[in-house]
C-alpha cells in the first residue's frame, strides 16, 4: 500500500471540455496508463474516427473491466503525485453524468473544474459547481482547458477566469483560494509539463496544482457509515459490498449492520486495491464480505454501521435546502428525487417552515405558501421509501443530498433533525 496520504478527487465541468482527455493526459504522464493501453486506446480512438489521442477513452475502456467484474475499485483509476496518491472517481462522459456526478462528488475531497477556453461556462458548469459546494468539497482547482484553440493567448484565459471566478463567488466559494489553470490537454500543456507557449503564465501546472491540495481531515472519531455503491457475487469470496468509507473505521470481525435492509453480520474479509487488508478508515474505497449477507440481501443506497450504532432511517428530516433551478414554484406535497450519498428516493416536502435569503441567512417569510428558484428554505421532507440519513451536526458526511427532477439538479441541503423510523 503507499505510504502517501490519499486523496479523492472527481472531474466536473460541461460536457466535451475535455474531462476524460485531461485524465487520460495526466495518467500516461504521471505514467499510470500503460504503452500497452495506450495503444488499445489509440486505435478504438482511430475505429471511431476520432484521431485526437485516444485519451478520452482512458477513462471508458475502464468500463468493461467494471462490467466484467474484475476490479473491486467502481470506475476508479489511481495516479501519484510527489505528495499523493489520488483515486480518480467515476468515469466522465456518461449521458447520465450528473447522477454519477452526485455519486463521486459525494466522494470526493477535491474537484477538478475544466473549463473550455473556447466556450466558456455552460449549463453543466454552473450545475456541478453548485453541486461540488452543496456536497461539501471545499478544495477546488479550475483547468481552463483547449487553450490551443484560444491560440495560448493570455487575454482569452484571463476573460474565462474573470466569469468562472465571479459564478464561484456566487456559489459560496473562495476564490482567493482556488488555482486558475491554463491547460491544453489535447496538446499536453501545462497538465505535467510547462508550456512555452504560455509563458505569461507564472502558476502552477495541474499537477502541481494537485499536489498542492491539503490533506482531508478523516472523520475516525465518528460512528463508522458506508455508503454502499454496489454489490458484487465474488466466486471464492460470496458477496462482497463496495462503497467508500465515509466515517469512523470498519475492522476484521466488526459486526455490522446494513439500513435500511435491516441485516447484518461479521465483517469476514475486506480488501483495498486488490489486497485484502486488516482495517480501512474514512476515505478508502473498500470491498468487504460480512457473513450470511447475500447479494440479494443489499443494494446500491443502503448504508453500513456497526450493529450497536446502526445508521438512522428517517421517518421525516427536517432540512435546509437552496432551489438553484426550477422553473415554477415549489409548494407542499412536491415530489422530487433525493440522492443522499448513494441512495436515489423519492421525498415529499411535507411542510415548509421559512423561506430564507441564501447569501444572509435572514429569514423572509415564516410559513411560507411557496418557495422559489434562488431561495433558501428550513422545510419538512419525508421520503416515499425507506432512507438513510444523519443530522449535519451528528455525521455532516452523511447529512448532505441533492435534489433532481426533469432531468437536471433543482436544489440541494443537508438534513438539520432526523426524526428516525420506529
Amino acid at each position: 500500500m503507499a505510504k502517501k496520504p490519499h486523496i479523492n478527487l472527481v472531474f466536473i465541468g460541461h460536457v466535451d471540455h475535455g474531462k476524460s482527455t485531461t485524465i487520460g493526459r495526466l495518467l500516461w504522464e504521471t505514467e499510470n496508463l500503460p504503452d500497452e493501453e495506450m495503444r488499445k486506446l489509440e486505435e478504438a480512438a482511430e475505429e471511431k474516427g476520432k484521431e485526437t489521442f485516444g485519451f478520452a477513452f482512458a477513462m471508458d475502456s475502464l468500463d468493461e473491466e467494471r462490467e466484467r467484474g474484475v476490479t473491486i475499485n467502481l470506475a476508479h483509476q489511481e495516479f501519484d503525485s510527489d505528495n499523493y496518491y489520488f483515486t480518480i472517481i467515476d468515469a466522465p462522459g456518461h449521458r447520465d453524468f450528473i447522477k454519477n456526478m452526485i455519486t463521486g462528488a459525494s466522494q470526493a475531497d477535491a474537484a477538478v473544474l475544466v473549463v473550455a477556453a473556447d466556450d466558456g461556462i455552460q449549463p453543466q458548469t454552473k450545475e456541478h459547481a453548485y453541486l461540488a459546494k452543496t456536497l461539501g468539497i471545499d478544495q477546488l482547482r479550475v483547468a481552463v482547458n483547449k487553450m490551443d484553440l484560444a491560440d495560448y493567448e493570455e487575454e482569452g484565459f484571463e476573460e474565462v477566469k474573470g466569469k468562472v471566478g465571479e459564478m464561484l463567488q456566487k456559489v459560496g466559494y473562495d476564490v482567493s483560494e482556488i488555482p486558475f489553470i491554463p491547460i491544453s490537454s489535447f496538446e499536453g500543456k501545462n497538465v505535467a509539463e510547462r508550456a512555452d507557449e504560455m509563458d505569461w503564465y507564472e502558476g502552477p501546472t495541474l499537477l502541481e496544482a494537485l499536489d498542492d491540495l491539503q490533506e482531508p481531515e478523516k472523520a475516525v472519531d465518528l460512528p463508522m457509515r458506508i455508503p454502499v455503491q454496489d454489490v458484487y457475487n465474488i466466486s471464492g469470496i460470496g458477496a462482497v459490498s463496495v462503497g467508500r468509507v465515509e466515517t469512523g473505521g470498519i475492522n476484521q470481525g466488526d459486526d455490522v449492520t446494513f439500513k435500511p435492509a435491516g441485516v447484518g453480520g461479521e465483517v469476514k474479509t475486506i480488501e483495498m486495491h486488490h489486497e485484502e487488508v486488516d482495517s480501512a478508515e474514512p476515505g478508502d474505497n473498500i470491498g468487504w464480505n460480512t457473513r450470511g449477507v447475500g447479494k440479494d440481501d443489499i443494494k446500491k443506497g443502503d448504508v453500513a454501521g456497526p450493529a450497536d450504532n446502526p445508521p438512522t432511517v428517517a421517518e421525516k428530516f427536517e432540512a435546509q435546502v437552496i432551489i438553484l433551478n426550477h422553473p415554477n414554484v415549489i409548494s407542499e406535497g412536491y415530489t422530487p428525487v433525493f440522492h443522499v450519498n448513494t441512495a436515489q428516493v423519492s421525498c415529499t416536502f411535507t411542510d415548509l417552515k421559512k423561506t430564507m435569503n441564501p447569501r444572509t441567512g435572514e429569514t423572509i417569510e415564516e410559513e411560507p405558501d411557496y418557495i422559489e428558484q434562488g431561495q433558501s428554505a428550513i422545510v419538512e421532507i419525508t421520503p416515499q421509501q425507506p432512507l438513510v440519513i444523519e443530522e449535519n451536526d451528528d455525521i455532516p458526511q452523511m447529512a448532505r443530498f441533492a435534489i433532481r427532477d426533469m432531468g437536471k439538479t433543482i436544489g440541494a441541503g443537508m438534513a438539520l433533525s432526523v426524526t428516525p423510523k420506529e
